[in-house]
């Protein structure tokens, strides 16, 4: 039986304050978003909606702050902060599902799932859960916000790409930890 790689850090507590970089991907990587055009992402009705949705992040968890952000033709890529006055020490939960950043990564795509709906008879699925890279520090912050500035004019070469050949399960961390 084939076990799913874990994709969050072992016993790191996704609530406590600081800076995540996320990537969140439509299921088999349909462009449903929009298109890229001379190096610039058009957005269609459905990309506006995930605009949209994701900057209304903050309105919902006022804990959570939005840093640099791209809707890309099939994801979605952003620096979410959390800046928590009182953080303990101790995790909220050893669910990572009840996790402040899972938390708000599911209620952006369930938001997003919502107003799809009204406008489409076509179900838009995400791929399960999301992608996510802790910041930690001043480089890389500033190097995943040139990457994410960046990826509408390389998204010939983007991991994301259904046209394109890379298939490396840890292209992210190697990326921003250089």
């Amino acid at each position: 039986m084939n076990r799913r790689k874990r994709l969050r850090l072992e016993n790191y507590d996704y609530s406590l304050s600081g800076m995540y970089f996320v990537t969140i991907c439509i299921k088999d990587r349909k462009n449903l978003f929009g298109k890229i055009e001379n190096d610039n992402m058009i957005l269609n009705e459905l990309g506006k909606i995930a605009k949209n949705n994701w900057l209304e992040i903050p309105d919902h968890f006022p804990d959570i702050f939005l840093d640099e952000y791209t809707v890309m033709p099939n994801h979605l890529h952003g620096i979410v902060g959390i800046d928590k006055r009182n953080d303990n020490l101790i995790p909220i939960s050893t669910d990572r599902t009840k996790m402040l950043l899972s938390k708000v990564i599911q209620q952006y795509k369930g938001a997003v799932t919502r107003e799809f709906k009204k406008i489409s008879p076509n179900t838009l699925k995400w791929l399960r859960s999301f992608h996510d890279h802790i910041i930690r520090n001043e480089r890389e912050l500033n190097n995943i916000r040139s990457y994410i500035r960046n990826n509408p004019k390389n998204w010939n070469t983007d991991i994301e790409n259904e046209e394109c050949e890379i298939d490396d399960k840890d292209y992210y961390d190697k990326l921003f930890s250089q």
